[in-house]
């Protein structure tokens, strides 16, 4: 490149699209508004990256997760100033949570205004941040380039996870020197990468002695793709494995080894083996308390080994014997490179008695209770017709039912809202997945109350051609709450009732928005709406399946109680053997 093309003069709004063109972004989420509105204009003009009109900022943020989760790349959302940027403040929540690489470009108002409470002002970089890794407020168009360069290192690097860009709209107004900088230089921003060979051998010999050892599987396994290392690990170690919700698919569940997810309504598999464990191998976990459950009768007897990229989960929640920083995949081959070759203690009872819990708990849905749909057989009937696609699911019980019965055999297949437990993930983060992963067949598993938060991104799915599918499982209510309601409150529903089977009628709905609508009552009809559903690939489809309003999701450790407490039905734990080995 020569000097003249390199100091070009651009506006700031024009150097804006160059820089995201430049860093190969090829779609972006957002509205425009008036502080952003001259990013707009090139944005328009722009032959290389396709921006999709949202009907609400919070769609755009989970647009962008999805679409980040789907295809390893950053996900990227665009709004104005004041409520335009505050409504993308849950999905960039939502992001950090779950480690989701996303950057929030945001207009604000001009810089001589910046603090007079001008009008459709917000200090986004105030309010969001403890929800960013970073952020930045560029005043000045020559200093867009390296912001926008990186924020795109700081989401992608490391654990990823959100970075906002705030620009002045006089700064995306202003011209100067286009300036394209040639190394990122963030004093302090090193992520450790590479782990400490002295922990690898002592966390190897560890392995190599343990008799009932867990290898407990978190979401950063998936953001590392670390599932081969990982499948390498199990086979020259034999030890169990659990994946948490954010890891469902890293290991196949249809593998022997596998136990299943742990946790507040884990399987008592997965339960049993994390509570009776004496070395808990901990890779891209966080010891989050829904995993944990009372934090002092976790997995008492175990010793911890925790592998993390982000050396401020590593002795945060629990202990780590053996800590181990650095990416989760160099983490695992390191580990293989130890063990190749090297004989391991006899677990053979323990993985016995670990499997009988599986066969002896494994869940058998029926189609019907009081002559209603089982959610839990629609939800596991879908997986079973569907087979290999991409799920993303709402927040509920509907969300743990299908992290239990969906096929997950493929990693990266799975799409949740995890650490924020975010109603209304489902539509937007479906669509962009679908945007991600074009020609790919995707599926929402949505409730009725989550569905009636996003749904409008429905039209901007037909408007796009993005052909999701959604599945609405009506029980009428908000049943998670609901279920707490009638394990802990006596039965009082204080407004969880949404009376959605009669407002609105949900196809009718989904008709009115562009997309095709049907409905499931009966289980004959359960097979032909999700057929019918999976012949339609040129705009949405959302299949409502009217359920039983007082199904619950078992197995369930009931909050605040140690999972020893864990419960498979109401009043009913699970009968333990007394010896394991």
């Amino acid at each position: 490149m020569t000097q003249e093309q390199q100091s070009k003069i651009l506006t700031g709004a024009q150097a804006l699209v160059e820089s995201m063109e430049r860093l190969g972004v090829e779609v972006v989420f957002g509205i425009p508004g008036g502080a952003i509105l001259p990013a707009y204009d090139p944005l328009g003009q722009s032959e290389l990256i396709q921006h999709i009109l949202v009907r609400h900022e919070q769609g755009a943020a989970h647009a962008a997760e999805g679409y980040a989760m789907t295809t390893g790349r950053v996900g990227v959302c665009m709004a104005t100033s004041g409520p335009g940027a505050t409504n993308l403040v849950t999905g960039i929540a939502d992001a950090y949570l779950d480690s989701v690489p996303i950057v929030a470009i945001t207009g604000q108002v001009a810089s001589a205004a910046i603090g007079t409470d001008a009008f459709q002002e917000a200090d986004i970089r105030g309010i969001t941040f403890p929800i960013t890794k970073h952020s930045f407020l560029v005043t000045r168009p020559e200093d867009i380039p390296a912001a926008v360069k990186a924020a795109f290192h700081i989401a992608s690097t490391g654990r990823p996870g959100p970075v906002l860009v705030d620009i002045s709209k006089d700064a995306l107004a202003s011209s100067a020197p286009f300036e394209w900088p040639a190394e990122i230089d963030l004093p302090g921003y090193k992520p450790t990468v590479r782990p400490h060979a002295r922990q690898i051998r002592e966390a190897a010999r560890l392995i190599r002695e343990a008799q009932r050892p867990v290898l407990y599987v978190g979401g950063g396994v998936v953001k590392a793709e670390a599932y081969e290392v990982l499948a390498e690990l199990v086979k020259l170690t034999g030890i169990p494995v659990v994946t948490t919700l954010m890891a469902r698919g890293a290991f196949p569940d249809s593998d022997p080894l596998h136990m299943g997810m742990p946790g507040m309504h884990g399987t008592v598999s997965a339960v049993a083996a994390m509570q009776r464990a004496d070395l808990l191998v901990t890779l891209g976990a966080r010891f989050d308390d829904r995993v944990t459950g009372r934090l002092d009768s976790f997995a008492p007897d175990a010793t911890i080994i925790h592998a993390d990229i982000d050396p401020a989960e590593i002795g945060k929640n629990r202990n780590a014997d053996v800590p181990i920083v650095g990416d989760v995949k160099l983490v695992i081959e390191s580990l293989n490179g130890v063990l190749r070759g090297e004989d391991m203690a006899d677990r053979s009872a323990w993985v016995s008695y670990l499997q009988g819990l599986k066969q002896r708990y494994a869940p058998h849905p029926e189609p019907t209770k009081d002559g209603q749909l089982s959610p839990e057989y629609v939800i596991q009937r879908l997986g079973q017709l569907v087979g290999d696609a991409y799920y993303v699911a709402g927040v509920g019980q509907h969300q743990m039912w299908a992290a239990h019965l969906l096929p997950f055999e493929k990693p990266g297949r799975w799409l949740n809202s995890g650490g924020a437990g975010t109603m209304g993930y489902c539509v937007p983060a479906a669509m962009g997945a679908q945007v991600g992963v074009p020609g790919q067949t995707v599926w929402g598993i949505d409730g009725d109350g989550c569905f009636q938060m996003t749904n409008q991104e429905l039209v901007t799915c037909t408007l796009n051609n993005i052909p999701i599918k959604i599945a609405v499982i009506n029980n009428e209510s908000l049943g998670m709450v609901r279920q707490w309601q009638t394990l802990f409150y006596e039965g009082r529903y204080s407004n969880t009732d949404l009376k959605s089977r009669r407002v609105p009628d949900f196809p009718m709905l989904a008709e009115a928005m562009g997309a095709v609508g049907l409905r499931a009552e009966t289980v004959e009809e359960v097979d032909d709406v999700i057929a019918k559903a999976m012949e339609i690939n040129d705009r949405p489809v959302v299949v409502e399946f009217l359920v039983h309003k007082d199904a619950m999701v078992w197995p369930m450790v009931p909050a605040g109680t140690s999972n020893d407490d864990i419960l498979i039905a109401r009043d009913l734990a699970p009968k333990w053997e007394e010896e394991i080995l």
